[in-house]
This record gives structure tokens, sequence and C-alpha cells, in this order.
């Protein structure tokens, strides 16, 4: 369809006999120039929109959505701050770190993200740090894991500056609150980030 829509455009420009008076509905730079037989005509040097051309097709309308809908997730997540941690609670008004994520998520419609923090490092699309972007999950050992994942938050924003990033999350000693990724303790037991959507 966008073939011949171009096609078609082309061919009016084409057979309108002059060129430099097909008007865009932009245009960078025009000059005046003077024909052989004396008339000035403006001549377009460099057109930069060809909107036109394109139909709406709505791609971009997934952008939008996917940002709505992290605003949406973000919301839901700070709407808790301050609950109560309780170890294997899953909400609304008591929660463990995984209950936490698991339970914002499935207010969005996605119940499926996995039980435990473990379930979800596993279950979830593995992304590099540097890819990180909100609303993705970041995963922490814990004092009880060893080396094996035990804690899991939700990224509020990201710094690709300084490589690091804020996450909100169910903190044992604190409950529901938001933690930056150089905090000591933090910092120390970074294991990696996964994404839902």
């Amino acid at each position: 369809m966008k073939k011949k829509t171009i096609l078609c455009a082309l061919l009016i420009l084409l057979t309108s006999g002059n060129m430099a008076t097909a008007k865009v509905r932009k245009t960078a730079k025009t000059t005046v120039e003077q024909t052989t037989d004396g008339d000035e005509q403006e001549r377009y040097e460099e057109i930069d929109n060809f909107d036109f051309l394109y139909e709406n097709t709505g791609d971009d309308l997934n952008l939008d959505y996917d940002a709505l809908t992290v605003n949406n997730l973000l919301d839901e997540a700070m709407s808790h701050l301050g609950a109560r941690y309780r170890s294997g609670s899953k909400g609304p008004y008591t929660f463990d770190c995984s209950g936490f994520t698991s339970y914002v998520f499935k207010q969005l419609g996605e119940g499926n993200i996995g039980c435990s923090s473990r379930d979800q490092y596993a279950r979830n699309m593995p992304v590099s740090r540097s890819d990180m972007r909100r609303g993705d999950l970041v995963f922490f050992t814990s004092p009880r894991s060893g080396r094996k994942v035990g804690h899991v938050g939700i990224v509020v924003d990201v710094d690709p500056i300084n490589n690091t990033f804020n996450f909100i999350h169910a903190s044992s000693s604190e409950g529901v609150k938001i933690s930056n990724s150089n905090d000591g303790f933090y910092a120390r037991r970074f294991i990696g980030v996964r994404r839902v959507w």
C-alpha cells in the first residue's frame, strides 16, 4: 500500500509540468529563480517532511502503551510504600519480596511471573544490566541464599551514566521501600535483570 501511495504521489508531481510548484507541508528552504522567459518561480531545495506519503499504521501506539503500562505498574508498586514485610505474604497489606513483585504485576493482568524470587529469575527474559529499563525485575543474593537468588525488586529508574538504578522492593527489615543499587548491601549482592514484557 505504501509503495502505491509513493508511486501515485511521484506521478502526480511529474505530470504537473512544474515540480517547483508542488507544495509539501513543510520545507526547509526555498529560493526564487528566474526562468528563461523572465518569470520568477520558487524552487524547493530541500524537503524534510514526507509524512503525507505514508499512512498512519498505528505502529507507534505500542510505545505509548508500554510506557503507560510501566507507569501504571510503578504507580501500583508505589501505592504500597511502607507496607510491612512478612515472610511468605503475597499482599495486599504485607509482603515478602517475591510476594510484592508478583502482586504488583498481577494487578496489571500479568499473573504468571513466578512465585519465588528464584522462579521469577528463571521464568522471565534475561536482560543485560546495560539494557535495563523501568519496570524490569532485579535480583540479588540474600544472607541465607548464598550465591543463589534470594531477593527481587522492580526497577524504578536507571542512571546509565553512573550505571546505577533505584528499585522498589519488600525489604525484610523496613518493608516496601526504594533502594539504590549503590547501597553497599545491594551493590555486593546484585545478580541480574529479567524483563516480564
